[in-house]
């Protein structure tokens, strides 16, 4: 008896105790009674399906002025025709906004759910452990006692069958208290993955969002340029439309903004640049472009950490991820010879409390993080024989397009599923604005890239 119990400790008691229970100890603790929680989880709730419907009614909108749209575009190309159409995209983004806020709120409510969970979970791991603590050393204060004590201790022989009775069901009870502990940490460990999960979520449709809203600038922006220009006179818009010339030199002459980038290039060197780069990967040069177009214009905080002068919570140290990205960020920038306290990367999103969302650290105008460009980076050597440079407008091309092309976008059926899969590594259709976008400025590219070859 006192050998197998003290087996029992040895092989597996004590590395759990020291290993899985401690793995969650430093959530936050909260005291929450059953009736509390499920208070709590009814609101949630009815919280989650008021904003499901919000969400439906929205897309019924966003449907509508996307049909409108569609419906302007096949019309003759007139002042008031683009105008309308103008103000059909502007209306539809506007909403396209107000439902990614819906979606970021009802994410919101599931991070909370979760961390519930965690905290309710913590909670019974704690108690659990308690427990464990007071049997076992109920077993021991019993095990220290020789067998003789325990024979002339007893009246008879029957007190000392119901004392060993009562060890044995100690070590039952030691033995159902530790399965139970091993599944509430595996309930643990799920919920963290989950809570990770999400919080990538929610940085994602930040960054949606946020292009959202860029987007929305750059269409009034056009509609208050058209009218600028052409003073409201159909006569204008059209002479402006059949002069092709004046047509191809605003397009050479557009510049290619690239955050973060020591030098500008205007477009025909943007063209120049996709459509080698296309011509090594097989990837059009006009979805090339838009992919590099929507990753520089994502945020205004792109590029925007990590500068000379920045403070530590910009720092590499604090916005990008310790152990996937650090490490190979220290090698990137060795390797080229740039000071890794000065040289610009992206920064992760923030709540509306400040808290950070995520992890920042992509790099240059093809945004990278370090640990997938490295795994590009040789390849990129490989083409232009010298050391790949994330900051350097050509190698940040080849880059793109290399990836692009091993996800699809070597055809252009695939183009889609390889810009969402650029951006969130799937094609989850939460973030399929990003997608969407895309294609919707490749179209355009390739219409200036057409012209330009006229």
């Amino acid at each position: 008896m006192k050998e197998s119990r003290k087996k029992l400790f040895i092989f597996i008691i004590l590395p759990f105790i020291f290993g899985g229970l401690i793995l969650f100890v430093n959530f936050t603790r909260a005291e929450i009674t059953d009736e509390d929680l499920d208070a709590q989880a009814a609101a949630v709730k009815a919280e989650q399906n008021e904003l499901q419907s919000q969400l439906e009614e929205i897309q019924k909108q966003i449907n509508e002025y996307q049909k409108d749209l569609k419906t302007v575009q096949g019309e003759k190309n007139t002042l008031q025709n683009k105008l309308n159409q103008l103000n059909s995209q502007k209306a539809s983004l506007e909403l396209e906004i107000k439902a990614t806020g819906l979606k970021l709120k009802k994410l919101d409510l599931e991070i909370q759910d979760t961390e519930t969970a965690i905290k309710e979970n913590t909670e019974k791991s704690e108690k659990i452990k308690s427990q464990m603590s007071k049997l076992l050393n109920l077993i021991y204060q019993s095990d220290s006692r020789p067998l003789f004590y325990i024979l002339f201790s007893k009246q008879n022989l029957s007190e000392v069958y119901e004392e060993i009775q009562e060890n044995e069901q100690m070590l039952n009870s030691l033995s159902d208290l530790l399965v139970e502990a091993k599944e509430l940490d595996k309930e643990l460990q799920a919920s963290a993955e989950e809570l990770a999960r999400e919080q990538d979520d929610a940085n994602n449709l930040q960054s949606i969002q946020s292009l959202q809203k860029q987007k929305l600038l750059t269409a009034a922006g056009e509609q208050n340029t058209l009218l600028k220009e052409t003073k409201g006179k159909e006569s204008v818009y059209q002479a402006d439309l059949a002069d092709a010339t004046k047509r191809a030199q605003e397009i050479r002459g557009r510049l290619y903004s690239l955050l973060e980038v020591e030098k500008q290039i205007n477009f025909g060197q943007a063209v120049q640049i996709a459509e080698w780069a296309g011509g090594q990967t097989g990837v059009r040069a006009a979805f090339l472009l838009a992919i590099l177009t929507q990753e520089s214009n994502l945020g205004r905080n792109v590029g925007t950490c990590n500068r000379a002068g920045d403070p530590p919570e910009k720092s590499y140290k604090t916005v990008m991820h310790p152990t996937r990205d650090q490490p190979p960020f220290l090698e990137i920038t060795a390797a080229l010879g740039r000071n890794p306290d000065e040289t610009p990367i992206s920064c992760p999103m923030r709540a509306k409390d400040g808290s950070q969302i995520g992890w920042g650290g992509a790099m240059g105008p093809a945004q990278f993080i370090p640990s997938t460009w490295m795994g590009y980076s040789g390849k990129v050597s490989a083409i232009t024989g010298k050391s790949a440079d994330p900051w350097d407008i050509r190698d940040a091309f080849l880059a793109s397009a290399l990836k692009l092309g091993h996800d699809g976008a070597d055809s252009i059926d695939g183009e889609w599923a390889a810009a969402m899969r650029y951006f969130s590594g799937s094609t989850n259709p939460k973030f399929s604005f990003y997608g969407d976008n895309v294609v919707t400025l490749a179209e355009g590219y390739q219409e200036d890239i057409d012209e330009l070859n006229k």
